[in-house]
């Protein structure tokens, strides 16, 4: 059964967590924040869920730094090109979008590009950045080969998410943040949490059969017997060389552009099966739209465009038509009161960790 808990509560717990393994305040908060806001957008397979065993187990096992090195290795008016070394991800991405965004208000447009970071949580944090700063966010980072390319089997490319977010004159910011897979290996974990089975057609086994046992999938997944389906699916019928066209941009100018490690190097396996880190790459775009016909005149027309779309024909039985980033407004203002809701598997981790590092907190579902 799961339980809620305060998004303060849980934001400052994290935040003592990575403390307690070495991360510096400054940059917990940071992390922190990255994995509270999935959570107030009702995007449970990036959250804390993920707390554990993708930033703390990784931190432990000695394949993330906790400290992390921002180094700048060449840098324009309008570009650079960052080393992480390794280090916290949501660190190097809140860095690179603020350099985008800073180079952006000075020259209009600002683009940064990353090499050896690690997974940077949900990337319509930074586009958000960008949207809060009156301008246009873009981000795509590459990640461990999961998808097959259309008409193959093996897992190749990430999940790499090709996401965009702009300002509107609305209460909420337009927000794509989407895989270029049907699904992405978080929200498989969820499934595993909830002992729920995997839909078929989104993971195709090494025989180009549909599989459907979520936990073996994840298994699989590591030793290459599976692999995600682009967006569109398996093969060419519903399009799914467009989300294979989609996959392999976003793993170019995740790659290229700073010389990062791609496709089966972002494994997180060394040569002899030992955990290694993972060098994960992104790329930050930050347009300011006052540098063309202002930021008033372009909420304005977003919000009308978004406006018109939402109130089109609908399809029948269907309640209302929705544009990107209103549902995730709707669960904010669901939540923003109750908080967080945490399900058995990560209580018991919250109470593991609070535990190992001696922190001073009770949570609701020990009461």
């Amino acid at each position: 059964m799961s339980n809620t808990i305060g998004f303060e509560t849980v934001k400052n717990f994290m935040i003592d967590a990575f403390c307690g393994v070495g991360v510096p305040r400054g940059d917990a908060a940071i992390c922190a924040d990255v994995l509270v806001e999935s959570d107030r957008r009702g995007i449970e397979s990036h959250g804390v869920n993920r707390f554990k065993p993708i930033y703390i187990d990784r931190i432990n096992d000695g394949i993330q730094n906790p400290v992390t090195n921002f180094e700048v290795l060449r840098e324009t008016k309008t570009t650079a090109v960052i080393d992480g070394h390794d280090g916290m991800g949501q660190v190097i991405g809140y860095r690179s979008m603020e350099m985008a965004i800073d180079k952006a208000r000075e020259y209009g447009m600002g683009m940064v590009a990353v090499r050896n970071s690690c997974h940077y949580g949900i990337a319509g944090y930074y586009t958000s950045m960008a949207a809060k700063a009156g301008m246009i966010g873009m981000t795509g980072t590459n990640a461990r080969p999961s998808i097959a390319p259309t008409f193959g089997v093996e897992n190749m490319l990430g999940t790499n998410p090709l996401t965009i977010g702009f300002p509107t004159d609305e209460d909420f910011d337009f927000s794509l943040d989407c895989a270029t897979s049907i699904t992405q290996r978080g929200k498989l974990e969820y499934y595993s949490r909830m002992g729920k089975s995997t839909p078929a057609g989104i993971v195709i086994g090494s025989d180009g059969f549909p599989l459907t046992d979520t936990d073996k999938i994840l298994d699989q997944l590591n030793t290459g017997e599976a692999a995600l389906a682009p967006l569109g699916g398996i093969g060419e019928d519903l399009a799914g060389y467009k989300g294979y066209g989609y996959a392999t941009v976003v793993e170019v100018l995740s790659a290229a552009l700073a010389q990062g490690q791609f496709l089966k190097s972002l494994s997180g396996i060394g040569a002899g099966g030992e955990k290694v880190p993972y060098h994960l790459g992104h790329f930050f775009i930050a347009i300011d739209t006052q540098a063309f016909m202002g930021l008033d005149e372009f909420k304005k027309t977003a919000g009308d465009i978004l406006r018109a779309l939402r109130n089109s024909k609908k399809s029948p039985g269907e309640g209302r038509i929705y544009t990107a980033g209103e549902k995730e407004w709707n669960v904010w203002l669901e939540r923003k009161d109750s908080g967080v809701p945490i399900n058995p598997a990560v209580q018991k981790e919250f109470c593991a960790i609070r535990d190992n590092l001696a922190l001073d907190y009770k949570f609701p579902w020990e009461i």
